[in-house]
């Protein structure tokens, strides 16, 4: 279904530079105070699962990272260079995509015309060039037969593909998951963690929130516990998953793994 590029997931990780980094940043909805001195740094190729319970703060934090959620306070930079409202565009542009929980997908849009669409207005792409391009990465998530076809016409599992093969199209460095898994029916999660589990073997960073364990465990060079906007914990999968230190993260997993 999926082709990867490279297989070095574990090498890339250990030795990449620094590609996101979050400084004391804090985020405030009105009176509630959902992120609370954020610190957190993600080195190229690396893929970093957040992890916590619902309401934790942990799709607020990738949020911030591409600046659909501007920080109260603190700093977001991206392969070193500072995000403001200014360059935001720019840089977010250059280096993110994002996969939502909702797909996101134009439904009066083709499956090709939902990947072509950046390719065209933004990188200014000729078509016939855009539509080679998305044709080969709705191949590498097993779609290329559903190019035509609209948003509705597919499974949420199909739809989300295709969303995972538009954040791919614009060659980002960093591809952000909000969830991907949370709203499909059951019977169609394993058909996108399948994509996203092959899409790990390749030098792109990754930052996934999810609720999904075993994925955490198979594709993370880290993992990072939130609980109430704060980082309680993070270490690789064994170290978290087998050996946690606080007794908060100890308490979530005694829950969820049973």
């Amino acid at each position: 279904m999926f082709r990867p590029l490279v297989v070095c997931r574990q090498q890339q990780s250990e030795g990449g530079s620094k590609l996101i980094k979050l400084e004391n940043v804090n985020k405030v909805f009105g009176s509630n105070h959902v992120l609370k001195d954020i610190n957190l740094e993600v080195k190229e190729g690396e893929k970093l699962v957040i992890l916590g319970p619902s309401g934790s703060g942990k799709s607020t934090t990738i949020r911030c990272m591409n600046y659909l959620e501007v920080p109260t306070s603190g700093t977001v930079s991206i392969n070193g260079e500072t995000i403001n409202k200014k360059n935001k565009n720019k840089i977010v542009g250059n280096n993110i995509s994002m996969v939502f929980q909702q797909f996101n997908l134009y439904p009066h849009k083709t499956v090709l015309e939902n990947l072509t669409l950046a390719l065209i207005k933004i990188h200014k792409m000729k078509k016939e060039d855009a539509n080679e391009k998305a044709f080969q990465y709705l191949r590498r998530v097993g779609l290329e037969n559903k190019a035509y076809a609209y948003p509705q016409e597919l499974s949420g599992g199909q739809q989300q593909r295709v969303a995972i093969a538009r954040a791919l199209v614009t060659n980002s460095k960093i591809v952000l998951f909000d969830e991907p898994t949370s709203a499909l029916d059951p019977e169609m999660v394993k058909e996108v963690l399948d994509v996203m589990t092959d899409l790990a073997k390749e030098n792109i960073t990754m930052v996934c929130v999810t609720h999904e364990m075993g994925f955490a465990k198979q594709v993370a060079d880290r993992v990072v516990f939130m609980d109430d906007g704060r980082i309680i914990e993070e270490g690789t999968p064994v170290e978290f998953f087998e050996h946690p230190t606080t007794d908060r993260a100890k308490a979530f997993l005694s829950k969820i793994m049973r």
